[in-house]
């Protein structure tokens, strides 16, 4: 598969990067994304003054990460990030890079037409609709809302279609759920990376006894071949409480033995009519669901709070693992059609024990 590219002469190529730029992102190798309003306070502590706010989206400097001095009981992890003006819970700040692309001046062909699997790598990409909106969707909630639509850092979008403007800006053409989704987004090409058939490319496809164990209690995942724990990472399982302190199980990540039985490259997720929390959102990536109700292990940007219970059931990752977890878990899934259902092709998949103990 080959990707052919705009941008061989570079006076074509800078004006494109440039006006990727113009959001003006902090120039820094490592940067956050702040997932919700947050407190900026004097210093790694709860009880210390305040001495400003950051809102949803900013884009901050990470200049390093602190153990808290004060705990916060709200929280297990007590990591503070330190910014230019004080010290923000890093537990809701995104870590993101400002990484712009050469676009693309074709798509590679698959089986139904031309189209990529393509990552998000800069921190965010302002979007405007092909059509629509389509009624209650994460779209025209955030138009309701007067609400900008944007892609984030490492989502990841499946891209059909590549146009360029007047002014010479090229865009690619996605779908948020390429499995059926209706609200298709124009996003500037330089946002997005092409994903290559390598990067899915199967982990120890040879080995037979793989198993994955998650320990809700210690907010860890490991995956074994035979004895051996080949890889371990933090994640956020279901909570089983409310802010109040009530139970809550409908959000607990199911205990007991499963099975990998579908795989997507990318899923727009959307529920919360059972737990009261209503969510939708677009280009979840590596996603590999194992229990009812569609419970999967799968990439998360919108916290950073991994060992905490902040999911609704599923089991969530930062993207670099759960990729790595996506690659490595049966059944293998091909880079077209980018999805595997083993309840169709009859195939054999890795086992997920899900322990309390």
């Amino acid at each position: 598969m080959q990707f052919a590219v705009f941008g061989m002469s570079s006076l074509f190529f800078r004006p494109l990067i440039k006006h990727l730029e113009t959001v003006d992102f902090p120039n820094y190798e490592r940067l956050g994304r702040a997932c919700e309003l947050l407190e900026i306070k004097s210093r790694p502590d709860i009880n210390s003054e305040a001495v400003g706010v950051i809102y949803e989206d900013t884009i901050v400097p990470w200049l390093g990460e602190r153990a808290a001095v004060g705990m916060n009981y709200n929280f297990k992890q007590q990591r503070w990030l330190e910014i230019p003006e004080g010290f923000v819970n890093a537990s809701r700040v995104q870590p993101v890079k400002n990484l712009p692309n050469q676009p693309l001046v074709e798509l590679p062909k698959l089986v139904n037409g031309q189209g990529m699997w393509a990552e998000v790598t800069v921190p965010y990409a302002e979007a405007s609709l092909v059509n629509g909106p389509s009624s209650n969707s994460w779209v025209s909630e955030l138009i309701d809302k007067g609400l900008p639509v944007r892609v984030y850092y490492n989502q990841v979008y499946y891209v059909d279609d590549i146009k360029v403007d007047a002014k010479g800006q090229v865009y690619y053409r996605v779908n948020p759920n390429y499995y059926g989704g209706v609200d298709m987004l124009w996003v500037p090409a330089e946002a997005l990376r092409p994903i290559t058939p390598d990067e899915i490319s199967p982990l120890n496809p040879d080995i037979a006894d793989k198993h994955i164990v998650i320990d809700v209690l210690r907010q860890c995942l490991s995956c074994y071949e035979g004895n051996t724990e080949v890889f371990f990472c933090r994640v956020s399982t279901g909570g089983k409480f409310d802010s109040y302190g009530n139970l809550v199980d409908k959000w607990a990540t199911p205990v007991g033995n499963h099975r990998v039985s579908r795989k997507f490259i990318t899923l727009q997720m959307a529920g919360g009519g059972a737990t009261g929390v209503s969510y939708d959102l677009p280009g979840i990536g590596w996603t590999s669901i194992f229990a009812t109700g569609g419970v999967a292990i799968h990439a998360t940007v919108w916290h950073n709070g991994f060992g905490d219970t902040l999911s609704h059931g599923c089991v969530n990752c930062l993207p670099e693992d759960a990729k790595w977890i996506f690659r490595w878990v049966n059944p293998v899934v091909a880079y077209d059609p980018g999805m595997v259902d083993v309840t169709l092709t009859g195939e054999s998949s890795t086992t997920v024990e899900v322990i309390e103990r």
